[in-house]
C-alpha cells in the first residue's frame, strides 16, 4: 500500500435524486446522504429533500491493478461524525473539495481488480461486460451483466478547464459483507478536464442495478457531466467503521 493508479481516465454523469430513497437504499451501511437543498428541511414545503447521485465511466489504462474498465453508482454522503449535516455545510464541504462518496454498485471487467478491491477495501466489484468510447469528444459507455443491460450513458463534449495544481484526497465509502470501511482516495494529478451542466442522455437496462436507480426519483437531465483525459491517483489502506461512526 498505496495502490498506486499511474494512468487513467473516466468521464461521470451528476443526477438530482430522492435523499428518501437513496437514504433506504443504503439503509444498512449507517450512512446519511448529503442533502442539497435548504428549502427541503421544512416539512411544509413542497419540495421533497434532494441528494447528488453518480454515475462513473473509468478506464485504468496503467496501475498496480492492471488495465480494466470500471462503472460505478455513487451517493454523496455525509461525514459519519456528522451524519446530520445541513445543506450549507454539505455545499461548503463541497467547495472545500471535501467530498465523501459512498461506492454503491462497481461492476469491473478484470478478474484481479475484482478480488483486490473485494478482498482490501471492499468495495462492491462483481464482473460485467463493457462497450465504452473515451476517444470521442462525445464519451458513451454501456455496461451489460448476466445478459441484462445496466445502463447506456452518452455525454456531449464540456468546456475545458484548466489544469488544477495540487493534489486532492477524498474519501471513498464502500459496503459488503455487512461491513462499511473508508478509503482514503488521493488524487495526485488530473488533467485535460471538460465540463458543463448537463450534457448526459442515460438509458436504463432491464438489470436490478437499472430497476434500483428507477426508484431513485433521478432528475430527467443531469445536473453536470464532466470527463477527465488523465488521473494519477493513489488508494491507501481502508478503515472499518465502527457501529458507533455510522
Amino acid at each position: 500500500m498505496p495502490v498506486v493508479i499511474r494512468n487513467a481516465r473516466c468521464f461521470v454523469a451528476g443526477f438530482s435524486a430522492s435523499a428518501d430513497a437513496v437514504r433506504k437504499a443504503i439503509a444498512p451501511t449507517g450512512l446519511q446522504p448529503m442533502i442539497l437543498n435548504p428549502r427541503s428541511l421544512d416539512p411544509r414545503r413542497f419540495l421533497q429533500p434532494r441528494t447528488m447521485a453518480m454515475l462513473v465511466f473509468v478506464q485504468y489504462i496503467d496501475g498496480d491493478l492492471g488495465p480494466y474498465h470500471e462503472f460505478g453508482v455513487c451517493f454523496l454522503v455525509n461525514d459519519p461524525d456528522q451524519p446530520q449535516a445541513t445543506p450549507l455545510q454539505s455545499i461548503r464541504s463541497l467547495a472545500k473539495s471535501d467530498a465523501r462518496a459512498l461506492i454503491h454498485h462497481l461492476p469491473v471487467d478484470g478478474d484481479f481488480t475484482l478480488a483486490a478491491g473485494r478482498g482490501i477495501w471492499g468495495f462492491p466489484k462483481t464482473i460485467a461486460e463493457f462497450d465504452v468510447d473515451h476517444d470521442s469528444s462525445r464519451k458513451h459507455g454501456a455496461v451489460r451483466q448476466d445478459g441484462h443491460e445496466i445502463v447506456d450513458l452518452t455525454l456531449a463534449p464540456g468546456i475545458p478547464v484548466p489544469d488544477q495544481g495540487g493534489e486532492a484526497t477524498l474519501q471513498a465509502y464502500s459496503y459488503l459483507d455487512g461491513v462499511t470501511r473508508r478509503t482514503p482516495w488521493r488524487l495526485t494529478e488530473t488533467s485535460g478536464v471538460r465540463t458543463r451542466i448537463g450534457g448526459a442522455k442515460l438509458t436504463l437496462g432491464s438489470h436490478p442495478i437499472a430497476d434500483e436507480l428507477r426508484t431513485l426519483d433521478l432528475s430527467k437531465h443531469a445536473l453536470m457531466t464532466s470527463s477527465v483525459g488523465k488521473l494519477q491517483m493513489e488508494f491507501q489502506d481502508a478503515t472499518v467503521l465502527s457501529p458507533s461512526k455510522v
